[in-house]
């Protein structure tokens, strides 16, 4: 009999969470596995590369309440005479508006405010997996009935007051929790020293085989620009360092370098950066691309990659490009040395925008460093499958 598995995230959207989940997912032996996937949000880019076998369940009815607007939300609730969950949206929505809350605080804003309108699955599961932090990980411990549950943590997670008292409550009822580095790992025991028993790690699974193949076809950059091309990928959140990368383009500007720096991603500061590009006269030069389901043709045609993070759990925009042999400049986040030597596979750089400008510059100028990076590219051991065993050990 097949093992029945679940997995729980809040959206496919091009993120390393998400990749990480779909080349999981692209993986895994179905002869064995029955999978259903649970997502709250739908529609996202990577969608359409979730394997044929894998049920996507159909969307919860609050999220679907929640996804309409107001107009409509407020129709249906008189229509139903049932207005439970337009108090609940309306509770979370007073709730964010208060003051700039971290993403912690609003999962726990959320889910305080809907969870008594999310329904439960009636589904009994071998294994269920909270396959993110925060909603994803609420839900699996009150919504699902599983004989095991393992949690994913794969952002540097520091919480205290409140969201470790909050959050403790569900980590405590998982079997395990999966942290998706060394560094990750650390750090989430720098908060719950208690759970040193049941953390495992299991890095983000990287195929090398997919991405040479999906880099070699699908579109990429279509403006026929025949400058030095700097490409970033990651959310457009505070996070992922935004404006140290446009500080840093606006000194290359000012260096008369040619170059185009693009960026893969979509989110919150998005109309914040569009305004910094305006402000500092960038638009020939930062150029925002939004999301694609198949970033590879790009990554594979780029002349750096640059990370600017803050925090990252791994940082599989990093490993997919090294995959590529595309040179790696990136700040010193916390689990950059996870997977960099610097020097060797790239630069690391401390965290402000001069040391990235002056780090994209080496690359630039050295062109015997550029050339000794890409050869030890080509001989760096591809992608880290072997992780695949892992998961198979932990769910038994």
């Amino acid at each position: 009999m097949k093992k029945q598995l679940l997995f729980v995230i809040d959206s496919l959207h091009c993120a390393g969470a998400e990749k990480s989940l779909v080349t999981l997912l692209s993986l895994l032996d179905y002869s064995k596995h029955s999978v259903d996937l649970m997502l709250f949000g739908h529609g996202g880019v990577l969608e359409e590369l979730v394997p044929k076998e894998v049920k996507i369940l159909k969307p919860l009815k609050y999220t679907e309440f929640a996804a309409s607007d107001v107009k409509s939300a407020i129709k249906s609730s008189i229509k139903e005479f049932d207005f439970k969950m337009l108090s609940s949206r309306m509770k979370y929505s007073m709730g964010i508006r208060k003051k700039k809350y971290s993403n912690a605080q609003k999962a726990r804003i959320f889910w305080q405010s809907v969870s008594n309108v999310i329904e439960k699955n009636p589904k009994v599961y071998d294994v269920a997996i909270s396959y993110a932090q925060g909603i994803p990980t609420f839900y699996v411990v009150e919504k699902i009935k599983a004989k095991k549950k393992f949690a994913w943590v794969n952002v540097s997670y520091r919480l205290d007051g409140i969201e470790k008292e909050f959050q403790s409550r569900f980590y405590d009822k998982y079997d395990r929790i999966v942290a998706v580095s060394d560094s990750t790992k650390e750090i989430l025991l720098e908060t719950f020293p208690a759970y040193s028993k049941k953390v495992d790690v299991i890095y983000d699974i990287n195929n090398p085989d997919f991405i040479t193949k999906m880099a070699g076809f699908g579109e990429g950059y279509k403006d026929d620009f025949d400058g030095l091309k700097i490409l970033t990928i990651g959310r457009l959140a505070h996070q992922k360092g935004y404006d140290l990368a446009l500080d840093a383009c606006k000194k290359l500007k000012d260096k008369n370098i040619k170059f185009r720096w693009y960026a893969l991603g979509k989110g919150p500061l998005i109309k914040e950066i569009q305004e910094k590009i305006k402000e500092n006269d960038l638009s020939d030069y930062f150029i925002l691309l939004g999301v694609k389901s198949n970033p590879y043709p790009y990554i594979k045609n780029a002349d750096i990659y640059v990370q600017t993070s803050r925090f990252e759990g791994f940082g599989l925009a990093i490993a997919e490009a090294r995959m590529l042999n595309i040179p790696v400049v990136t700040t010193k986040f916390d689990a950059v040395y996870n997977q960099m030597v610097e020097g060797k596979n790239g630069l690391v750089v401390d965290m402000n925008s001069n040391a990235v400008c002056n780090g994209i510059l080496k690359l630039i100028n050295e062109k015997e460093l550029r050339e000794s990076i890409v050869d030890y590219l080509r001989a760096e051991k591809k992608g880290n499958i072997e992780e695949l065993e892992k998961f198979y050990n932990l769910i038994g």
